[in-house]
Formats: C-alpha cells, structure tokens, sequence
C-alpha cells in the first residue's frame, strides 16, 4: 500500500505507518539519496547567484526523530556559506516580550540562502499545547497567524517546505535506549525527553491539528516515515530537488560585456 507524503486535504495521523518506506532497497536508495544531494548543492548556487528566491525547510517531529541527521545529510554538499540554521527551544526573556513570530522571522534565511529550522513556529502549538503553557485562547489562534506569516514569505520570494518527521513510539524508545547505552551517544540523552515521551497521545493530536490547520496550498505539510533514517533522508532529498528544480532558474548574464576584459 501507498501513503501520501505531501498533505493536500485533512489527515489522521493514526493513518500514517512511520515504518512505510514503499518497498524499496535500502543500498539502492542510498545511492539514489546521493545523487540527489549532489544536485542540492549544485541547486544551490544557481539560487545563490540569481539571489532573489530563498528556501526554508522546517523539520518537526518527537525527539529521536532525526531533525540533525536529516539536516545533515541532504545539505551534505551544499557549500556552508549558504546555509542559515535555527533551532527554536524555549523562548528567551527578549523574545516573550514580542509576538510569537518574531524571533522566527529574524531567522527567516537570505535570498540566495537555504535555511533549516530545527523545531520551529510550530512549537508555539505543539509543545506550548500539550505542556499548557498558554491558555488555549491564545494558541489557538496562533494556527491562523502561522499560515498568513507563511503566506507572506511565499508571496515575497521564499519557498516554504515542512516535514514532519514521523516517527513511531517504540523506534524513538529504541533510540532513546542507545542513547544511555552507547558511550558515544550518552551526550545526547536528557532525562526532558522522557517527560515528552509520556504524553506521545497528546503531541501526536497536536501535530494532527497543526497539519490539518496549517498544510495549505502555498506552504503543504509533509509526512516523512521516519523509522527508517535512508527513506527519510531519500524523501527529503527528493522533494528539496524538485522544488529547487520547479523554480527553473536560470544562471544571471552579466552586468557588462565580458569580452571586452583581458586578463594579463
């Protein structure tokens, strides 16, 4: 069976197997998800040179779901100066006194720039949802502010692309499990990843509703299986080209004409 990956109408998470991966042979694809971050950097530098579109990519998902990894990976071969990253934790004194958004729209990457939120605008009904941070009446209407912040940056240039990485509740044990286990992966544990993990229902409902409230024409929710780490990378990689590909830019000509220069 077949699973959408770009959302277009209403979902049920329950629905989505974060184990699905379309049957297909994990070397094979691996090699495919190469190829394929190769042209993201050669995609890169045509955005780069025409310096007039930009490309944020937003990575959501449970911890253990693979937001670093995912990033690290499908940017492998972009050169560093063209990337911008953000990761959105708990807000800072400076950022509460403003509007929820303003702290991300100052990281809202450069013309010519790929950027990667790690977390995002998204934690402001996600995390601030389950753990009651805000009283609903104030974050239930922040799905209505998130979709005109995103349609302002579409209509301004910026190609908005989010992924949900999903990953299913006994994976991210087993990951959590290495991380205590495995000297090299000891860092990554904290013991706050186990106070979200017991409310899994809660943040899976809450992600249900984000998707379904904010997955909109200019700026679609993916749902990317994410037990396998290979698919989700090949899935990123894949939509990340396609629509660096869809811009169909083309390499500036020059201010002057060159062939008037001689080099000596």
């Amino acid at each position: 069976m077949s699973q959408p990956i770009k959302i277009l109408s209403p979902i049920r998470l329950k629905d989505f197997n974060p184990d699905f991966h379309e049957g297909l042979d994990k070397d094979e694809t691996r090699e495919k998800s190469l190829k394929l971050c190769q042209r993201i950097g050669e995609l890169q530098e045509l955005l780069h040179a025409n310096a007039n579109r930009a490309l944020l990519v937003v990575l959501q998902g449970m911890d253990t779901s693979g937001k670093d990894g995912a990033g690290r990976h499908v940017l492998q071969d972009v050169n560093p100066a063209g990337v911008e990253t953000a990761n959105f934790k708990a807000p800072s004194a400076e950022d509460l006194a403003h509007d929820f958004l303003w702290r991300v729209h100052k990281a809202v990457p450069r013309y010519g720039n790929i950027g990667v939120f790690n977390r995002s605008h998204y934690e402001d009904v996600l995390i601030v949802r389950v753990m009651k941070l805000q009283p609903a009446a104030i974050w239930r209407t922040r799905y209505d502010s998130i979709n005109g912040f995103e349609r302002h940056l579409v209509a301004n240039g910026t190609v908005l692309l989010k992924f949900f990485l999903h990953i299913g509740r006994q994976e991210q044990a087993e990951r959590l499990k290495a991380r205590i286990d495995d000297p090299r992966k000891n860092w990554k544990f904290q013991p706050e990843d186990l106070k979200m993990r017991a409310h899994w229902p809660k943040f899976m409902k809450a992600y249900e509703d984000a998707i379904n409230f904010c997955s909109t024409h200019y700026a679609p929710w993916h749902i990317i299986p994410a037990n396998r780490k290979w698919y989700r990378d090949y899935l990123i990689a894949k939509t990340i080209v396609k629509a660096l590909e869809d811009l169909k830019l083309q390499w500036p000509k020059p201010h002057e004409n060159l062939a008037k220069f001689r080099i000596v």
